[in-house]
Parts: structure tokens; sequence; C-alpha cells
């Protein structure tokens, strides 16, 4: 159902506080021809209650004529910053940009960034963010992961289907995604609630069995018949199966990238109001599909690039896959057991 301006401005003041905006700080809204436009009004809105200075910087899309999908996250190429020296100044004389518009995986990102702006991402439905407005409880959740993971050396995966994944750890850093940026030079995503790491170079092992009712993404697509993907020395080998085997295959290919088949980032879902069920409500062109991504107790894991962990991969393609009904250790303990977080800590 459709959310009221009220609402959503409320949603905005919520998250934009937590992110511990403070009158006279510049905001700058990045946004493009996809962006929502109740999304952009409650910003700007919400951002000026607060005392924010607010500027709107609308940038041309990019990369259409390449991708096969509208979106977003379909294609990661250039994006509308690259080149464009006055957009990036305006960026970084900013103490916090909210991108509507989808800037991921990029120099231009990494640049901003390091001069101490943070970077809010929000592209969701406007529904979908005030379902997920995020809280202090999702944070400490969500650190607690990361905390596990940035001490483990091993990351092992196996579920009924025959997932049976190990990856050792510890090449690069932990990432806490919690929807808020309450730090200098930190980037985050409304909605979310995971933790993830990527696992070190050309050492992953094992076989992964999507089965039934698991999510391609950017498909958007749930799984219909099981597909298995034979991993070895870090990258997929060979995926098999009926159609859906064959309609990722095929798309993976289209990009003409052996880097495109590298493990990527790896970890699981922490976000108990994201919901598995919801891709099946919604048009695929209205979402990029976060519930999915982030819904309690997936194991999510990515094919393609490392650049945005400070690795060296920066191909255009970008799968990311949430499995169900997974056990997941760290170093021989579990941290999800048959798709269910274990997690004993104080909220």
């Amino acid at each position: 159902m459709a959310i009221s301006d009220h609402e959503l401005i409320q949603a905005w003041k919520e998250v934009l506080t937590l992110s511990k905006l403070e009158p006279g700080q510049t905001v700058t809204v990045l946004t493009s021809a996809a962006t929502h436009p109740q999304t952009l009004s409650t910003a700007l809105t919400a951002a000026a209650m607060l005392g924010a200075v607010v500027n709107r910087l609308d940038l041309q899309p990019v990369n259409g004529e390449k991708a096969l999908s509208r979106d977003s996250l379909a294609y990661l190429g250039t994006t509308p910053l690259t080149g464009n020296k006055a957009a990036i100044a305006a960026l970084k004389a900013s103490d916090l940009v909210l991108d509507l518009m989808t800037l991921l995986f990029s120099p231009e990102q990494h640049e901003i960034l390091a001069t101490g702006t943070k970077i809010l991402l929000a592209v969701e439905p406007p529904e979908v963010l005030a379902r997920m407005v995020p809280t202090l409880a999702d944070r400490a959740r969500v650190l607690r992961a990361t905390a596990k993971i940035e001490k483990a050396k091993t990351m092992r995966v196996v579920s009924a289907a025959g997932t049976d994944l190990t990856c050792p750890m510890g090449e690069f850093p932990a990432i806490a995604e919690y929807g808020f940026c309450d730090t200098p030079g930190r980037w985050d995503h409304w909605p979310s609630g995971f933790a993830l790491t990527w696992p070190n170079e050309k050492q992953t092992q094992g076989t992964i069995v999507i089965d039934r009712g698991d999510i391609l993404l950017p498909m958007k697509r749930y799984v219909a018949e099981p597909i298995t993907i034979t991993v070895k020395d870090g990258f997929a080998r060979s995926i098999t199966g009926g159609v859906d085997a064959e309609l990722l295959a095929e798309y993976m290919e289209s990009f003409k990238d052996p880097e495109a088949y590298a493990i990527s980032h790896i970890g699981w879902g922490l976000q108990p109001r994201a919901s598995w069920t919801t891709l099946a409500l919604y048009d695929r062109e209205a979402t990029i599909g976060m519930d999915a991504r982030a819904f309690e107790g997936n194991f999510l894991f990515s094919l393609g690039p490392n650049n945005e962990a400070g690795g060296s991969r920066s191909t255009t393609c970008h799968i990311d896959i949430p499995l169900r009904k997974c056990t997941v250790s760290l170093d021989g303990e579990e941290v999800v057991r048959l798709g269910k977080v274990l997690d004993q800590g104080q909220e």
C-alpha cells in the first residue's frame, strides 16, 4: 500500500537523526531519472526540518544501452560521476550525501568517502523504506555478527540441499550494514541489515546448491529447480541444472568477463522486518530486492567484484543470491542453523 508523505518524512527524520545530522551541515541529495519522486520530496523536507543546508544534484543516467536490465545493480560500469569533476567536488564538500540514484562499486564513491563525507543509499519503494526504518537494535545485532566475522579464519556453509562451501577469510574487512551513517566516511544502505566479508582470493572451495525458493538477483526470480555451482580456487567453474541454471549461466556469459565468476561477498541476513516473500508481490522494476538480501537467516553470497572491499576486481557483472535453510559456521561455531540466526546477545 502507498504511504503518506507525513509518514515518510518521519521515517527520514529518524534515519537522519541516527546518522547524526546536525543543524548547519550540508546535505546533498543525489538523483537521476529513476529516483522516486516521493522519496526525493520527503528527503528534502526532512533534511531541511532538521536544519541542514540542502542541495539536490541531478545527474544523467549511464550504461542503459549496455545493461540487460533496468535494475541499478545489474551493470556496474561507469557512473554518472565518472569524469564529472564538478559533481565530485560538490559531494566532497557535503557532510552527508543521500544517494537516491545508486552510486556503487565505483572509485568515485571511495574518493568521496575518503574525505569524511557520509553516503546513505536509499532507492527502495517508499513503503519498503518505512517498514524497515533502522534502529539502534539493528546496529547492535549487525555489529555483533561483524565482530564474529572479524575474528574468524574460515566460514563454512552447508545445507540439506547439498551446499558444502568452505571460505578461508581474513584478507578483506568485515562489513556491517545496518541502515544509517553514524561515523565520518561511512557508507550504508537503507534498508539493510546484514554482516558480510569477502573470502580470501582464489581460496574458496566446494559446492553451492541454489534450491527451490532461493532467489536470483538481479533477475528477482525464485528458483523453480535446483542449480548446482561447483567452486574451485575461488571461482564458479560450472553452473548446472535446468532452465534456471541456463538463465543464470547465459546471463553471466553475456558480460564476457572471467572475473564475473569469482566468489564475491559472503555473509548472512539479520533484518527481522525483511520478508522472503516480498519479491512475489512487486513488479520487478519497482524494487532492487533488499528484502531478499536482508531477510533474517539467509546465507547471502555474491559473484563478481570485490573493489568495494579494496580488492582489484571491478567486473560489471554483479550477482547476489540469498539461500534459505543453510547452516553457517565460523571456525566450527554455528552462527546460523538451518536458516535461523543463533544470536544470544541482548538488544
